[in-house]
């Protein structure tokens, strides 16, 4: 039963670091499933709702080579499925596919025979680095309140125009703006009514009147609002989203489910290697290392760092069947500690993935695994009584804890009275608490505490009331 519970967990354990991961990115990418529209807004006619469609892709997370394809064929199929524009919503703190890669994205959106536009968005979204830079090549750009933009570094090798931010274009090199402040300085290119962009909607309705390559972009118009004009759209939104194949490589690309599922992954493989099985942890430990070496391979991890958490997870294994923390143990934690937070280059990972990583780690070696290893290799627990008195062999230095081994069984073990055993001493067992047993040297003993854990419960001892020895 403990071992289906373990593996229960771990299967959990896996399931919410994809979810951690995909809530991490804010859905970490979107899917062309056929396109989702939504109805007209209340008010606008039938006649004026048969303007050309709008369509919406989200772009979320580090833009890798999924989310780099994803653009490609969003921008390629927008042109020619009858959209008048396309909307990216943007959320991404940088990309893992190189400059060249960045700088053909920024030049294709640049190119689009219909507008490509870019909404950086909700509240608290980022753009930065070269994934940042697409948006001095969109047409119309708007940022949500409380989103920033910048860290872009040297700008994009692009050819044919200039990837331009009004008087912000230094600044945005090495600083970040927010909504206010890069609208003041020109950083954004607002649609034909100048106004802000808090939400998707308003930046629907802010590219009606867009002029562009000849053709008028048209998704609003004016109502009466209780004797007030009100814009409502005229253009129907279609939203599109990656595939569930793509979505996944994706999700698992991101710096915190790679490292998230490498550390699951090497656990479950040493937990399935001593319960001496190949079952449903190793498929899943086998599994999620698999996709983490995907993930490391699309990120800028240090590969230095890759190995010495090998490492750490060897010399975690060394430890494990002592069933108690020595060199090993702790190197392995200090050398863990050390790679994770190292393990990418350029990528910060955040304190809680790191606080989950590093504390499950030494929980599962410090107290986990060497229980599971006692309570798979060890006698049953069931009437342990005749245990007491067996003697034999400290397989680690008892002084007070250690590991006893009775009758080819490993047991955890305390001392008698504090009285240390050598590694290979013998041993003898006096007395058990809970799963522990209490031990004493085979010669030299404390003969008395030994001779009253043996004796039945209610005998009379030889002992007066006063607590001496009767005679005396």
């Amino acid at each position: 039963m403990r071992r289906i519970a373990i593996v229960c967990c771990s299967a959990l354990a896996v399931l919410a670091t994809l979810g951690a991961g995909d809530s991490a990115s804010a859905a970490d990418a979107s899917t062309t499933t056929p396109a989702t529209t939504v109805a007209p807004t209340a008010g606008t006619t039938a006649a004026t709702a048969a303007n050309p469609p709008v369509d919406v892709v989200e772009v979320s997370g580090l833009v890798d080579r999924v989310l780099a394809d994803w653009i490609s064929r969003s921008v390629a199929r927008s042109a020619t499925n009858g959209a008048q524009a396309l909307i990216i919503q943007l959320n991404s703190k940088g990309d893992t596919v190189g400059e060249a890669r960045m700088a053909q994205l920024a030049e294709q959106i640049h190119a689009s025979p219909i507008p490509v536009t870019i909404w950086v968005g909700p509240s608290g979204s980022t753009a930065y680095g070269r994934a940042g830079q697409l948006l001095g090549a969109a047409a119309v750009t708007g940022m949500a309140p409380g989103s920033r933009i910048g860290d872009f570094g040297g700008p994009l090798p692009v050819t044919g125009f200039e990837l331009t931010f009004g008087a912000a274009t230094t600044t945005l090199q090495r600083g970040t703006l927010g909504a206010a402040e890069a609208r003041t300085q020109g950083a954004l290119k607002p649609g034909p009514d100048g106004l802000g962009t808090p939400t998707l909607g308003d930046f629907l309705v802010s590219l009606d009147g867009l002029q562009y390559m000849g053709t008028t972009v048209e998704t609003a118009r004016v109502v009466d609002a209780g004797g007030q004009p009100r814009r409502v759209p005229t253009a129907t939104p279609r939203f599109y989203k990656v595939e569930l194949v793509p979505r996944l490589f994706h999700t698992v690309a991101s710096p915190p489910v790679a490292y998230l599922l490498l550390t699951i992954g090497l656990v479950l493989l040493i937990f399935e290697f001593f319960t001496a099985g190949v079952g449903v942890a190793g498929i899943i430990g086998a599994g999620s290392l698999v996709l983490a070496l995907y993930g490391l391979a699309e990120l800028p991890a240090r590969g230095w760092a890759v190995a010495l958490i090998f490492l750490a997870m060897f010399a975690f294994a060394i430890d494990v069947q002592t069933g108690v923390p020595r060199f090993w143990t702790w190197f392995g934690a200090a050398s863990f500690a050390l790679a994770s937070v190292f393990l990418y280059d350029g990528i910060l990972v955040s304190w809680i993935t790191l606080l989950a990583g590093i504390g499950g780690v030494l929980l599962a070696f410090l107290a986990g695994m060497p229980s599971m290893v006692r309570t798979r290799f060890a006698t049953p627990t069931i009437g342990r009584e005749w245990m007491i008195g067996e003697v034999g062999e400290a397989v680690v230095p008892v002084n007070p804890d250690g590991v006893v081994r009775i009758r080819d069984a490993q047991w955890r073990a305390r001392t008698n009275r504090a009285t240390p055993i050598a590694e290979g001493a013998r041993a003898r067992v006096v007395a058990i608490i809970g799963t522990t047993l209490e031990v004493e040297p085979e010669e030299g003993g404390a003969r008395d505490h030994r001779e009253r854990a043996r004796r039945p419960a209610g005998e009379p001892t030889s002992e007066g009331s006063d607590g001496h020895p009767d005679g005396e």
